[in-house]
């Protein structure tokens, strides 16, 4: 019985000892071994053997990059404005031993190194100059705390600025004033389309103008053309017919209800060719009329063949009635 127990107690021994002389690093993490009190190695990812009862293994360190974000930290700004401002910190450990011997808290020491920082920054520029020069303010810090975290074995690879809070009634001030610009920016936007609007309405109305303009003098360079033609035409029939007097007279006279259609004819023009014109009218009128006597006195004539005498001097005076144009078979125009 008492040679089980004591062979339970080597196995427990030596369980112990094996637990504490083997140990197994993660990948991305590194271990500090300190032997007897004192920095003796760091361990890299993997499977290490320690001295049992003399070396120590410290908590593991992640040498990922890590993130971490400060609460809000009122500020004061150049113009004498409170604001609160949120960081967010992207760091990496890139030694295990200066970061576990040369501070005690790093997150904490990084903390307060941020906010004075961000204090120093902020305040030499005004509420506007902070809110539009973030990169700026972001390049600062992240230079200052580079140098300042380099001691300790930590690198600062990128600061952001979260947010940026004013006060209330700077929030109501700067909403009524990007309002106002808004509306200044409409107006402006709706002015430029009213004003395009316009130069291309009148820019239409002047080319239907020009377009229209054309179109007229065309119309009517054409319509003088084709009556200029017509004209042309008219005048080459009327001298290959050769017309007489009667003819033209004739033409005359079928014009004169074309010239009294408009209402508001009250003079007529009569051109001087009118008189020669009605004078050989008269002048066919009479002959019509002589020539109509004569068929009358032969019928009459003929009637009182019984009475020789009376009809011979009838006859006589018939004959000396008649025109030259039937008396003789010469030119009408004679006469």
């Amino acid at each position: 019985m008492a040679a089980a127990i004591v062979a339970v107690v080597v196995v427990v021994l030596l369980v112990i000892v094996a637990a504490r002389t083997v140990r197994i690093v993660p990948q991305a993490r590194a271990g500090i071994v300190e032997r007897l009190g004192r920095y003796h190695r760091t361990l890299s990812p993997g499977m290490t053997l320690l001295m049992p009862f003399m070396d120590r293994l410290k908590p593991l360190i992640d040498l990922r990059e890590q993130v971490v974000t400060f609460p809000p930290q009122p500020v004061i700004t150049e113009d004498n404005l409170v604001v609160g401002i949120d960081t967010v910190l992207y760091f990496t450990v890139n030694d295990a031993k200066s970061a576990t011997y040369e501070v005690a808290n790093p997150l904490q020491a990084i903390e307060q190194i941020t906010v004075t920082t961000l204090r120093n920054v902020i305040g030499s520029l005004t509420l506007e100059q902070a809110l539009t020069s973030r990169d700026h303010i972001n390049a600062q810090l992240r230079s200052v705390l580079d140098d300042a975290t380099g001691k300790w074995g930590i690198r600062i690879n990128r600061v952001e600025l979260k947010s940026i809070d004013p006060p209330g009634s700077i929030q109501e001030a700067m909403e009524k004033q990007m309002r106002a610009e808004r509306d200044r920016r409409a107006a402006i936007l709706n002015a430029e389309g009213v004003k395009q609007s316009q130069i291309l309405t009148a820019e239409g109305q002047k080319q239907a103008a020009v377009l229209t303009a054309e179109g007229q003098k065309q119309a009517a360079i054409l319509r003088a053309e084709g009556e200029a033609k017509a004209i042309h035409t008219v005048f080459e029939a009327i001298h290959l017919g050769d017309p007489d007097p009667k003819l033209l007279s004739y033409q005359y006279l079928q014009m004169l209800p074309q010239l009294a259609q408009g209402s508001a004819n009250k003079v007529f023009v009569i051109p001087s060719e009118f008189a020669e014109a009605f004078g050989g009218l008269g002048r066919a009128f009479s002959q019509v009329a002589g020539a109509q006597g004569a068929v009358d006195g032969v019928a009459a004539a003929l009637a009182g063949s019984d009475h020789a005498g009376n009809g011979a001097v009838a006859a006589g005076a018939d004959a000396s009635a008649l025109p030259p144009a039937l008396g003789e078979r010469g030119d009408p125009d004679a006469g």
